[in-house]
């Protein structure tokens, strides 16, 4: 089993390049603007080189990177801190979906990534993510 089949079903793969970059998100279906802001869309980046830019705005040229590197996105200018490197894009994919399988489960303090607080929608992803509680989670 490759590491991106047991991706959880509440992330897509967004978009798979030839380079081997990978952008996952997180439920799309109602991160859409009327259940959940779609700004607020949670993404994983996996990139050969560091992402030094906002998402959708890293140059495609990585000649001369070495390492691959794992962002989470919480918002544009929102990220979960520890950007990681890895040697090889398999030790770095294998990262992307463990951290994917954490959020899933409500295991990432996403919080502590805010200047502002957000009361409301931290309550309300707590709830999709099932952060905090011990009842299933919509599906």
């Amino acid at each position: 089993m490759t590491a991106l089949e047991s991706l959880p079903d509440s992330w897509d793969v967004w978009s798979e390049g030839e380079d081997g970059r990978l952008v996952l998100a997180y439920r799309p279906d109602v991160f859409n603007g009327d259940d959940f802001p779609a700004p607020c869309l949670p993404t994983l980046y996996l990139t050969h080189g560091k992402r030094t830019r906002r998402p959708g705005q890293n140059p495609s040229d990585t000649t001369g990177q070495t390492d691959w590197y794992v962002t989470f996105y919480l918002e544009p200018e929102v990220t979960l801190e520890g950007g990681t490197s890895f040697p090889t894009r398999s030790e770095a994919l294998t990262a992307t979906v463990d951290l994917a399988e954490q959020f899933d489960a409500g295991e990432v303090d996403y919080r502590a990534c805010y200047q502002v607080p957000r009361e409301d929608y931290f309550e309300r992803l707590d709830e999709l993510t099932g952060r905090g509680s011990t009842a299933p989670r919509d599906a």
